[in-house]
């Protein structure tokens, strides 16, 4: 950790016309070999941004899951400027802060304009969570693509996967499949092909190209369309870190930000047909290889159990990690867009 720690101090900026060498900026980024680290976030560090500042700033970029940082450190060590810079995956941050991981509750968004609608009407709570408890700026938004449901064994929806034990990365993920009658297993995602193939689950929940990048579509025989979650994820700043930096710098790195928040979400949409088009082996897979695995579209069934799925358990679920005071903060923003009000747990 104390190797790390020196690899992530922040530099200190002087005013601004004072800088005699380039600003050196060190960034945590996302998950190591999915698109949103590999084809955006490496490049806009490295290469746009010292393009946009004209050369002022030189930053470096290493993945989070490669970093050294566990996922319970993680927030805590951007609050105290350790990480001065990094991208700030919700559901893990959610394990100290429940409330930020509101706006992407397992089955609350089964497409990408339900997430985008409900992102953005929580952006400015959990931009305030941040700021006011953690003394971190949110900078950009990123979404990965859509997480959806794998099977061995053929199945036609929802309600139709009692009994199976089920690889799942959250607690909403955990929630959705008890509901339904599966048995949800924590399983690393290195480790999910390893555990179909010895039988210790028989379906998973997970990305639908990062499924296919290691070999889900060899070990499985059906892929649901439905996305359960996405990932939300926030590039933050420490705030004295933030503030340190000239006002020139600080608006070139935003504008560049903006842009790239653009770019990663329109990725997400492109990323999650790729994975569902090469799972089956469409004809117009170009980013993934190709299967030979069926698609089980969504029927009226499946939104009808999905609807009844947050209302009756992923919501209250959530309010009862959460509290009170999450009721109130879910009425105030994403009782609008979701049609659903929160009523606080009982007592």
């Amino acid at each position: 950790m104390a190797l790390l720690a020196a690899w992530l101090l922040a530099c200190t900026a002087g005013p601004a016309g004072a800088q005699t060498t380039p600003i050196p900026l060190k960034i945590v980024g996302g998950l190591a070999g999915v698109h949103q680290f590999d084809r955006y976030e490496v490049p806009f560090w490295t290469q746009r941004i010292p393009r946009l500042t004209q050369g002022r700033v030189q930053a470096e970029i290493a993945a989070f899951d490669r970093s050294g940082i566990r996922g319970n450190e993680f927030l805590n060590l951007m609050r105290v400027g350790v990480v001065p810079f990094g991208t700030l995956i919700l559901t893990i941050a959610g394990a100290d802060e429940p409330e930020l991981t509101a706006s992407d509750l397992a089955a609350l968004n089964p497409d990408m304009a339900h997430l985008r609608r409900n992102v953005q009407a929580f952006r400015p709570i959990f931009t305030r969570i941040l700021r006011e408890r953690h003394n971190l700026e949110v900078l950009a938004v990123y979404a990965y693509p859509a997480q959806v449901l794998f099977c061995a064994r053929p199945f036609a929806g929802l309600g139709d996967i009692v009994g199976r034990r089920v690889r799942t990365s959250s607690a909403t993920q955990a929630d959705v499949m008890e509901a339904v009658g599966a048995i949800p297993v924590v399983i690393p995602f290195a480790e999910i092909v390893g555990s179909i193939r010895r039988g210790a689950v028989e379906c998973a929940i997970t990305g639908t190209l990062s499924g296919n990048s290691i070999g889900l579509h060899q070990v499985t025989s059906h892929v649901h369309s439905m996305a359960l979650s996405w990932g939300v994820s926030v590039f933050a700043a420490h705030g004295p870190s933030w503030a340190a930096l000239p006002d020139s710098v600080r608006t070139q790195i935003g504008a560049g930000l903006a842009e790239l928040e653009a770019e990663i979400w329109s990725a997400a949409e492109q990323d999650t047909l790729q994975g569902l088009r090469c799972n089956s082996g469409h004809a117009d897979c170009l980013d993934g290889q190709h299967g030979r695995m069926q698609v089980v579209t969504v029927t009226a069934e499946d939104e009808r159990i999905r609807q009844r799925l947050i209302r009756q358990t992923v919501l209250p679920r959530w309010l009862d990690r959460c509290g009170e005071d999450c009721a109130e903060t879910w009425n105030a923003s994403l009782a609008a867009s979701t049609g659903i009000r929160a009523e606080p747990p009982a007592r």
